[in-house]
């Protein structure tokens, strides 16, 4: 008979930095390894052949990820022009545009503008996107192409970092949901010379830098008791938000579900701390000082 361990009680951020090659799930599975915890879940895709900042969830830190799945992002695309890819990136099937004569700086400079605000986009059919409960990507290995509705989604900014005549270096902050792949084919196509993504790699995710993030191989080389040290206390990608400390009374009444009144909260969310400056959730406020629970602590 296998004898299963023992799920530890575990709660807080693990910011991540995903390896090439690795999937996020497969990423997820190796923490899930390391840490055994009761729960655990990361927050927000990244492609196998893109790196960089993978914020995982664990325990009560759950609760909040959409947070983090609905935060702005931050990315260094590597875009290689000339050709194109049936995948938009550098797994798909690559066309030779042959081209001779490639725009420069000033004009990738100029172009790049037209990309800032909101914009349209097509999700590329090689893309974990469900249609009837089935990944786009799925479909596009049998061959079948699925009609996608145009999204809109937001450029913040596009910077060129680097630029040789065929290959450019971009920052990239967007909003959720933005396909860097597709936004690298629509560049080539604007510079009328083709273009597809090569490297991708995440930088920023909400308040998390990839500067505070930590590679898997350091979590497993180190002790149990190390890697504990690595998990970031789950108010703490939660910054965004204004605090607001309530009596053990109105905690109380938070955690029935009832409605307080605080005469400093506005139309914003707030994270709640308790008198002894514990984290116990998220609340809503509105514009009569009154806060209602979005999320509570469980511990």
């Amino acid at each position: 008979m296998i004898i299963k361990a023992t799920k530890q009680d575990i709660n807080g951020l693990l910011i991540i930095d995903k390896p090439l090659g690795f999937s996020s799930n497969q990423a997820l599975s190796k923490i899930k390894w390391l840490y055994n915890p009761k729960k655990a879940g990361h927050t927000g895709t990244l492609d196998p052949l893109a790196t960089g900042l993978l914020p995982v969830c664990l325990g009560e830190a759950t609760k909040f990820s959409s947070y983090l799945f609905d935060a702005n992002k931050t990315y260094e695309a590597k875009i290689k022009l000339g050709f194109t890819s049936s995948t938009g990136d550098a797994e798909g099937a690559l066309t030779d545009l042959n081209i001779d004569t490639f725009p420069d700086k000033t004009l990738v400079i100029n172009e790049l503008k037209s990309f800032e605000g909101e914009i349209e986009q097509i999700p590329p059919m090689h893309s974990a996107l469900k249609h009837d409960g089935k990944p786009l990507y799925q479909y596009a290995r049998e061959g079948i192409e699925i009609p996608r509705k145009k999204r809109l989604v937001t450029i913040f900014s596009i910077k060129l970092i680097d630029f040789k005549k065929d290959e450019l270096i971009l920052e990239i902050e967007c909003s959720k949901g933005t396909y860097i792949r597709t936004l690298a084919e629509d560049i080539g196509k604007k510079l009328n010379v083709g273009g597809y993504l090569i490297a991708l790699r995440r930088t920023v995710v909400g308040s998390l830098s990839i500067n505070s993030s930590i590679s898997i191989d350091v979590i497993e080389e180190s002790t149990d008791e190390d890697r504990l040290k690595f998990i970031n206390p789950i108010d703490g990608f939660l910054k965004n938000f204004d605090s607001i400390v309530v009596s053990n009374d109105e905690s109380n009444a938070i955690k029935d579900g009832k409605i307080v009144y605080k005469k400093e909260a506005k139309d914003n969310i707030y994270r709640l701390y308790s008198q002894e400056n514990i984290f116990i959730g998220l609340a809503k406020g509105d514009t009569n000082g009154n806060l209602k629970v979005k999320r509570l602590m469980a511990i």
